[in-house]
């Protein structure tokens, strides 16, 4: 069985967790409401280190806080799945924070793109959704290969650039506005999406294998994972093409 390119679902965390004695099993609309919690409570934040932003205040440090804390309750919640109705909110939280940071440098330098990158992101999602519940996309097994792949590919791009650039090296596909550029971008903001309908079909599992109640919060965490992901390389996309137009 090939496990989701989403490494917070994955079938054999569903199959296993379904073994654990609970009087509620998770549902899809359980489901829905947490991951319409955990958005709610990312965007309080964000609108916190926006305003801030725009008030003249320098967000970095609110944002290096965000980006850690939130690293640190993703993992806690990987590892610590039945506590998820705790960490997942902390995780949404702090992760706000630094969205909220790199949203306002974008939309300082170009105006609008913020709302255009959150349009698209939800457009995609739910159009997404539509196509995998009316069936026109079949989450089959060489399907997750072919993202589960291009996924991890794109993972270990990211990070040979980042050890890279500790050296001053900067590798001009992840950052050009080029057609090579864009191209990459694009790629990128494709695999992100496909990895939603992973989701999709993994949080459907998860209700039919009969997964506990807490892992509805989990479920809720996983994919705000990727809805976060796809933002953020949504909002690479607009601002390269953007600054061809400068």
């Amino acid at each position: 069985m090939i496990k989701s390119a989403n490494p917070a679902l994955t079938a054999d965390i569903f199959r296993k967790e379904a073994k654990v004695e609970s009087t509620e099993s998770m549902t899809i609309q359980g489901t829905v409401n947490k991951s319409a919690i955990l958005l709610l409570i990312a965007v309080a934040t964000a609108s916190f280190t926006w305003n801030k932003f725009f008030h003249g205040f320098n967000v970095n440090g609110i944002m290096l806080l965000g980006a850690i804390a939130a690293f640190v309750f993703a993992l806690i919640t990987i590892f610590k799945k039945d506590i998820a109705h705790i960490t997942a909110p902390a995780y949404a939280g702090f992760e706000g924070l630094f969205l909220g940071g790199i949203s306002a440098y974008f939309e300082m330098q170009y105006p609008g793109i913020v709302i255009q990158a959150v349009g698209l992101t939800f457009c995609t999602m739910f159009s997404l959704l539509g196509a995998y519940k009316s069936g026109l996309i079949k989450v089959t097994e060489n399907f997750k290969l072919g993202v589960f792949a291009a996924t991890g590919a794109i993972g270990i791009f990211y990070f040979f650039s980042i050890i890279l650039g500790f050296f001053g090296i900067n590798l001009p596909l992840i950052h050009s506005n080029g057609i090579f550029g864009i191209g990459f971008s694009v790629f990128v903001v494709v695999i992100a999406a496909l990895n939603l309908v992973m989701d999709f079909d993994f949080i459907e599992s998860g209700e039919a294998m009969g997964a506990p109640k807490y892992m509805e919060w989990y479920s809720a965490f996983g994919l705000m994972v990727t809805l976060v992901w796809l933002y953020i390389e949504i909002l690479r996309l607009l601002a390269k093409l953007q600054s061809r137009r400068d």
